[in-house]
């Protein structure tokens, strides 16, 4: 394989650290001072390459920072004790580390900035010059949809229907934009109107992933940018109802015109190899990590290792945090075999294969270090499980006696500092199972519970659970986004609950606020150094203290008190925030 994109643009972002800020010349809101730029076609794809970076980046907001925000529903629970209590017992100020470091890297570091720079310079340039390359047209397309992605984050955690986030095309500006504070839209409906026309641009300019070459994959295409749009419409039909059309428009975009579909094994869409897990017809849009191939130290997310068990049973050092919760693992198992023949479908029975592929449980066989190993956590505070999705990279040998490096390192399938325990996987931002839910969603909520029921079915298919039947209902919608997407972005759960319990239909609604004013259970074993002892199933101590009492402000997060007083009354919280 030649390299991919994820492997240039950590070596490029090493380079961007250093280099691209002479080039560009960053304010304060990225500003540069070179009016000529890029004069080649290398110029431009330097540029765009080094706005990947805050998605990519190794420790970064998909590698670990957003995942704190999801303790708030019931889905996990936190290895350790940390000091993010407020994100899960929603009393959270936005102050709290993970939300402003992913809050600078959306609008400060380098997400909105960047992008917005890069869409003025190339419609400069190609005023100048009449025309864009070829690079140069792709290049746009690129600033377009990663403007949209880094704004939408932006929107759907900050914005609401009384107020929206701070935006402003920097190329709607005569002269080009130069305050240091963009203005609020009025409305997230308004930011949302504005993130479907820079993804339409960016469908529109973006090549099909199928025209990339090796080099290039890993890029945005067309098909990310008609499912990142289906996202954007789902959260705006929060708000206006007539948005659930284009949701449906987008996904039968993605399937008819841009042959995406599911694979035909769940389990495969996890896999490190390339061919299999990474660049398959279920890929929409994710970030692909290589397990350092590069050499940079970076190469993917880290949050694989984060979950791994802390000091990996004395052979990796992973950091034993973020583990599923009873709750979850009680959901998934709805979907078991009744073997037991009590007429319930529970842990007593057989377990499902999505169940099997998400979620260890104490004395599960799973390939590691080269062998197999039964699960059991002897360390920190106890759940009772693991997180298995990404565990494929850790089955090849991580320890040897001699000298030798070990094959998991050699071939570059794990990053061989634990420091930093990236791995070679495909993170999911969207992938079509994910749209094809969204899909389902706006069914029930145009009326169409039997297409939905389709949908839903084929997912269900694919690992081999028994079909619904011909009608859904929003508790199935609510089961199979659960439990098809847990411990991926593709579902952010959280905030699914969030908008939910807003603007929900009754049944889903009342699904969202049992997991939002409650805390998550555990399994506690009596003998936790004995895979067979026996277990009681118990509350999370962490999450103990406040009682979590849903409101509907806590649908967004409140702005970082720094960046309100930098703004000097140019920013604004959301009313219910004041």
């Amino acid at each position: 394989m030649k390299k991919y994109i994820s492997l240039a643009i950590a070596a490029l972002c090493v380079f961007g650290l250093a280099s691209c800020s002479k080039l560009l010349d960053y304010g304060r809101e990225g500003v540069p001072s070179q009016d000529n730029y890029p004069l080649t076609d290398q110029q431009a794809n330097d540029a765009i390459e080094n706005c990947y970076y805050g998605l990519f980046e190794r420790d970064g907001m998909f590698s670990r920072e957003i995942y704190w925000e999801q303790g708030c529903a019931n889905d996990m629970v936190w290895g350790k004790s940390r000091g993010f209590n407020t994100l899960a017992t929603l009393s959270y100020t936005g102050n709290e580390g993970p939300l402003t470091d992913s809050y600078n890297r959306i609008y400060n570091r380098y997400g909105i900035s960047k992008t917005n720079w890069v869409v003025q310079t190339m419609l400069d340039k190609q005023e100048r010059a009449g025309k864009l390359s070829a690079v140069e047209s792709r290049v746009l397309g690129e600033a377009y949809f990663l403007r949209g992605q880094y704004h939408f984050l932006a929107a759907y955690r900050y914005g609401t229907k009384e107020l929206g986030v701070p935006f402003v095309a920097y190329e709607t500006v005569e002269g080009g934009y130069h305050y240091e504070i963009p203005e609020q839209q009025e409305s997230v409906m308004k930011n949302y109107e504005l993130i479907v026309s820079d993804l339409q641009k960016a469908e529109e300019l973006l090549p099909r992933f199928e025209e990339y070459g090796a080099a290039d994959r890993g890029r945005a295409h067309k098909a990310s940018a008609a499912a990142l749009m289906a996202k954007v419409y789902t959260y705006w039909a929060m708000w206006d109802n007539s948005q659930w059309k284009n949701v449906i428009d987008c996904v039968n975009r993605l399937e008819q015109q841009y042959g995406r579909d599911l694979v035909e094994n769940y389990k495969d869409v996890f896999s490190p190899e390339f061919e299999i897990g990474f660049w398959n017809k279920e890929y929409c849009w994710g970030i692909p990590g290589t397990g350092g191939a590069d050499g940079s130290g970076n190469g993917g997310v880290e949050l694989p290792g984060v979950m791994l068990e802390d000091k990996g049973w004395g052979v990796f050092n992973g950091w034993g945090q973020i583990k599923p919760s009873y709750d979850l693992y009680e959901e998934m198992a709805k979907d078991n075999e009744d073997t037991n023949g009590d007429g319930v479908s529970d842990y007593r029975d057989q377990k499902n294969i999505r169940l099997a592929t998400t979620i260890l449980e104490y004395n599960d066989e799973f390939p590691y270090n080269g062998g197999t190993m039964r699960f059991y956590s002897p360390v920190n505070i106890e759940a009772g499980f693991q997180c298995n999705k990404y565990m494929q990279p850790f089955a090849y040998e991580l320890k040897r006696d001699d000298d030798k490096q070990p094959e998991a390192f050699a071939k570059r399938y794990v990053l061989d500092n634990g420091n930093w325990p990236v791995v070679r996987v495909m993170w999911p931002i969207v992938r079509f199972a994910d749209c094809l839910l969204l899909r389902a969603e706006a069914y029930l909520a145009t009326g169409n519970a039997a297409a939905a029921a389709q949908d839903i079915n084929r997912v269900r298919r694919r690992s081999h659970l028994k079909e619904i039947g011909g009608s859904a209902t929003w508790t199935d919608l609510y089961h199979e986004r659960r439990c098809e997407l847990a411990f991926e972005f593709a579902n952010d759960h959280a905030f699914d609950c969030k908008r939910w319990a807003v603007a929900g239909a009754p049944e889903i609604k009342a699904l969202a606020l049992k997991e939002l004013n409650s805390h998550p259970r555990v399994r506690i074993y009596e003998n936790r150094m004995d895979p067979e002892s026996p277990y009681v199933v118990g509350p999370y101590a962490d999450y103990q203290t406040p009682v979590k009492v849903w409101d509907d402000k806590y649908l967004t997060f409140p702005y970082p008190t720094d960046e309100l007083t930098k703004a000097n009354g140019k920013l604004q919280n959301p009313p219910s925030w004041r």
